[in-house]
């Protein structure tokens, strides 16, 4: 039965990776917006709903552990394992909002997740806040980042009728969300018969199994050649993590830190790596990241799960 679950997730996940990257692209084109926002926020949301079932439940089934393991692992997965593998079959052209905008954001998140962690927990009200930084974060990405005029025309969208684009929009975002759940419960059946604690599977089986969405949309994304999607969708997949997966459980049922190790370890990782991002892209070739840049972030991905499961 885990076997089914994980095949039957994977092949759900790539179709539903195709289909909401097609009606990205067409988001894109109608409203003649950067890709780059479209992946930070429509394809963003979508390839975060695994991350945001996955916490809702495990809070409310009394596993808070799990919840914020989930997150953070899957901040780390985002930046090590998916970008990384990316990297080393294709090359991304970074824009100059990246270090203006992107890169701040996501690093001032990761450091605003690590205060409000400092007594262990995140109540509601702390919830609502993570939602208000949200608000504001989308508000700027719709309004005031500069204009980038998008080269193809609405009629050579890849769907005519905003009907259709909502419609593959809805049909992608469940087949990530249900795709990587099947594979996640599939993953934890097998992992779950040789005891591993909560915190292993949430940093390791289930942060990479909810990044898969992402590795699917941004890996399609690149042999497409749709880099800005692609690079959007990883930065904003990160912003949507925290303030949305996080904030709206928080809400619902406060969260707890049981393993101490989670603050003592895995969020500095996370912060490691949004660190480690900005001089990887600083120092690449004409703001290009290539299989070098890849390479790196695969290594460290691999140092901290090998220190993770040691």
């Amino acid at each position: 039965m885990n076997t089914l679950l994980l095949v039957g997730g994977l092949a759900l996940l790539l179709l539903g990776g195709e289909w909401l990257l097609r009606a990205a692209v067409a988001t894109a084109v109608r409203w003649q917006v950067p890709k780059v926002v479209v992946g930070m926020t429509i394809v963003s949301f979508a390839t975060s709903l695994p991350e945001l079932i996955t916490s809702i439940r495990a809070a409310l089934e009394g596993y808070p552990d799990l919840s914020l393991s989930n997150v953070v692992g899957s901040n780390i997965a985002n930046l090590g394992f998916v970008l990384g593998s990316i990297l080393l079959f294709g090359r991304i052209q970074v824009q100059k909002s990246f270090y203006e905008f992107d890169w701040p954001v996501v690093f001032g998140v990761s450091l605003l997740i690590l205060f409000l962690l400092y007594n262990e927990t995140i109540s509601q009200f702390e919830g609502i806040i993570l939602l208000v930084v949200l608000v504001l974060v989308l508000v700027y990405l719709i309004k005031f980042q500069p204009a980038v005029v998008v080269q193809e025309t609405p009629d050579k969208a890849p769907f005519k009728s905003w009907t259709w684009i909502v419609f593959f929009i809805v049909l992608g975002s469940f087949g990530l969300a249900f795709g990587s759940q099947w594979l996640v419960k599939g993953a934890i059946g097998l992992a779950r018969a040789y005891d591993v604690s909560e915190r292993i599977i949430g940093i390791t089986l289930v942060s990479v199994g909810t990044s898969l969405p992402e590795l699917v949309a941004s890996g399609m994304a690149i042999v497409k050649k749709e880099q800005g999607i692609s690079i959007g969708n990883l930065i904003g997949s990160n912003l949507f993590n925290v303030l949305t997966v996080l904030g709206i459980t928080a809400v619902i049922h406060p969260l707890q830190v049981v393993d101490t190790q989670l603050l003592a370890f895995d969020i500095w990782v996370m912060i490691g790596f949004a660190v480690i991002l900005l001089p990887l892209v600083l120092f690449s070739k004409s703001l290009q990241l290539s299989w070098r840049q890849g390479l790196v972030l695969v290594l460290c991905y691999v140092a901290y799960i090998v220190q993770t499961l040691a």
